[in-house]
């Protein structure tokens, strides 16, 4: 039988992509994630021949079976709780962010031939990022600082990834953006990208790009290696140039609200994304396919005829999300992502912080 693929996470938008991926070239895929009813929905829509073991990763018993019963060449890390969620739920994310990290490399350690270990880390480990006072794009050695629970965990994943015996890559992750329109328009996601500075800046990337990485990671030579995954260079965006310029391409014209600049005489008062230098990744992954302009295109195409009536309600959906908006009614100058985070899924903090 084939070496498998063991990738956790295997149902969220990084996961199911990089799963199709995986099988599309032809890989053997064990797709692992927890069992509950979206879940085996999703798996009913996987490609024939992925395998699937519903798996609570939190439970290092259940770790080392998975890992002994599918022995696989390479593990795709990507099960996590990511913000805001994370900020709800503390020490569940914990359990998740880290403590599975830790079985899945003592459960990989402990194989005949242990796995290739590939980590989905994040930019959040670097910190609050002011575009008026740092100038240099993110590198592998720019030195983390993370300001949130979320690039703590990640942090802490990383120390204990390059801890391990087994070899390892690690994907620092910049915008994940894909162009289904269900995504998109979901207010969770409408509302936490709405109270980030406007000004902030951000490298996007096509999830069927950040598919193809992982996957190349679990052979590229790169062993060792931490690589940032962002887009092309068109991918270098700010923060409010996003959501608008989506909802624009499906026919939503001055349909998203602007929200906030962020405060150029404060350091912490940003959010963790910036631009990056994603040579090294490109030369040895070979993952970047889908432009930023491509992306738009895409989108307006999978609108279709729906394009005329979503421009129609363009006004009335300006209004409803200006309403539901983080900072509406308020008269601040500046946006205070931290603060809006706080009042509406608690401290984002790292335990260290909150001392």
């Amino acid at each position: 039988m084939a070496d498998a693929v063991l990738v956790t996470g295997a149902f969220g938008l990084v996961g199911s992509a990089t799963v199709k991926r995986l099988a599309t070239d032809g890989r053997r895929v064990v797709a692992t994630d927890l069992d509950v009813p979206a879940n085996r929905k999703a798996a009913a829509k996987l490609p024939s021949g992925v395998e699937v073991r519903y798996v609570d990763l939190t439970v290092p018993a259940a770790v080392d079976a998975l890992m002994a019963e599918v022995a696989p060449s390479a593990v795709i890390h990507l099960a996590a709780i990511i913000p805001p969620f994370a900020y709800m739920r503390r020490e569940l994310a914990e359990k998740v962010n880290v403590g599975a990290t830790a079985s899945l490399l003592a459960a990989a350690a402990k194989q005949p031939s242990p796995p290739r270990f590939v980590l989905a880390s994040s930019i959040a480990v670097y910190g609050p990022r002011s575009p008026h006072t740092l100038h240099d794009v993110l590198t592998a050695d720019t030195p983390v600082n993370p300001a949130d629970l979320y690039g703590a965990h990640k942090a802490e994943a990383e120390k204990l990834v390059r801890a391990t015996p087994v070899d390892w890559v690690i994907l620092r992750l910049g915008g994940v953006l894909t162009v289904d329109a269900g995504s998109v328009m979901n207010l969770d996601n409408l509302y936490f990208e709405g109270l980030l500075p406007i000004d902030g800046r951000i490298q996007t990337v096509d999830v069927r790009d950040v598919a193809r990485a992982f996957a190349a990671a679990t052979t590229a030579d790169a062993v060792g290696e931490t690589l940032l995954i962002g887009g092309d260079d068109s991918h270098r965006l700010v923060q409010g140039d996003i959501a608008p310029a989506m909802a624009a391409a499906m026919g939503l014209v001055g349909g998203m609200p602007t929200g906030l600049r962020g405060n150029p005489d404060s350091a912490g008062d940003w959010f963790s994304t910036d631009w990056m230098d994603t040579g090294r990744a490109q030369e040895v992954l070979d993952y970047q396919r889908h432009s930023w302009p491509d992306m738009l295109v895409e989108a307006a195409d999978k609108a279709g005829l729906k394009r005329h009536l979503l421009r129609v309600a363009a006004p009335f959906t300006h209004e409803i999300f200006k309403r539901r908006a983080a900072y509406h009614g308020r008269t601040e100058p500046y946006a205070d992502p931290w603060g809006a985070i706080t009042a509406k899924w608690g401290d984002p903090r790292p335990e260290r912080s909150m001392k």
